[in-house]
């Protein structure tokens, strides 16, 4: 199955967990988004101003599925007036809404540099206070991805 395609089955098993993981986030410390770069907070910012994010402990890094490849997601920030682009195949889920619309969060491994070629190669060996928040977020469509991989509860 490509990430195009829309899958037809009725249960939705990577969108019932994830939206899981978030009600349980959510239940342990409720926060805004706590994404310092997407779609919504920007909008926000432009409105009314941001409000300071929270420093939520008890995340569920998740890994998804696209076919029988791990997902890699691709966001960029400015840091020192340059782009900065990270990569990553580990996430941290922020919302789901009814239609299986998620915004998730790309997690990086702080001091790391460069494209990971799979989770193994990104996690392994690496101390877990070594896994960062990045504040980057997207918007993925559920619907496109097959399987989920959710890791320990960490304190990000």
């Amino acid at each position: 199955m490509a990430c195009g395609h829309k899958v037809s089955h009725k249960d939705q098993c990577v969108c019932t967990v994830l939206r899981a993981i978030a009600d349980a986030q959510d239940q342990v410390s409720p926060v805004t988004s706590g994404c310092d770069i997407s779609c919504e907070r920007s909008i926000q910012e432009l409105l009314s101003g941001v409000s300071p994010a929270t420093t939520a402990p008890n995340t569920i890094p998740v890994i998804l599925y696209c076919g029988c490849d791990p997902f890699l997601g691709t966001g960029v920030a400015i840091v020192d007036n340059k782009f900065e682009c990270v990569e990553t195949f580990i996430f941290r889920v922020t919302s789901v809404d009814g239609n299986c619309c998620a915004v998730i969060e790309l997690l990086e491994i702080a001091g790391a540099h460069g494209c990971p070629t799979s989770p193994c190669d990104q996690l392994g060996g690496i101390n877990i206070s070594h896994l960062k928040r990045t504040g980057i977020c997207i918007t993925i469509d559920l619907n496109c991805f097959c399987a989920i991989t959710c890791l320990e509860p960490v304190t990000l």
